[in-house]
């Protein structure tokens, strides 16, 4: 990371406490440039602020981190996310980083573990917790296979892998049949199945379904 200026670092916590902590723990180190407690305001607020690394809660209202480092990913992958959370769910911190997260801690990190992992992410590395290490071998397995994918297929992907129809799934990505059968094919081709059947059950050995 540059040294002539400091790390600005936006907060995403549903938990004013939370917030409140990471500041204290950043004082000095870090400059905190906005937070959000909702996904919505989160996304909003990222783009326009544009940080260096964003400092990001799993689990909360309006899609959660999953949903923030989609979007902030797909339209500005400058920007990088270290995800923390008190859950170690293998199928949490592979969906996160599947998102575009490029570190998983979790909330029991101290300070200089999350000053750590913020320098490691803000410098292009990928990042885990030490509890995580079996969960990041797993991750390193398949990040190959869910980079060839857009964002846009990787929730066609999802939300195909957990039962949806075609029409169910144009219906919730406000997108037509028709467009939803391109992205299938897409999807396929690049992870070489033959059918959905065997996609739903590579999804779910991955933790992404």
């Amino acid at each position: 990371m540059t040294e002539s200026r400091p790390l600005r670092v936006f907060l995403v916590d549903d938990h004013p406490g939370m917030r409140d902590g990471w500041r204290a723990q950043l004082e000095g180190h870090a400059e905190v440039i906005g937070e959000a407690d909702d996904a919505d305001p989160a996304i909003e607020l990222i783009l326009e602020r544009s940080p260096d690394v964003v400092l990001l809660d799993v689990h909360f209202s309006g899609g959660g981190g999953e949903r923030v480092a989609r979007v902030v990913t797909e339209q500005n992958p400058n920007v990088k996310l270290l995800a923390v959370s008190v859950s170690a769910d293998p199928a949490d911190v592979l969906r996160v980083i599947a998102a575009g997260a490029s570190g998983y801690i979790t909330k029991t990190a101290d300070a200089t573990a999350l000053l750590d992992a913020l320098g490691a992410v803000a410098d292009g590395k990928t990042v885990f917790s030490p509890d995580l290490a079996g969960v990041a071998r797993q991750v390193g397995v398949i990040a190959p296979e869910i980079a060839t994918l857009t964002p846009r297929e990787l929730e066609v992907l999802r939300l195909i892998a957990r039962g949806l129809t075609y029409r169910e799934v144009g219906e919730e990505l406000f997108i037509t049949t028709k467009t939803i059968e391109t992205h299938m094919s897409h999807i396929l081709g690049k992870l070489q199945l033959t059918n959905r059947h065997k996609l739903a059950a590579w999804a779910a050995s991955r933790g992404l379904a």
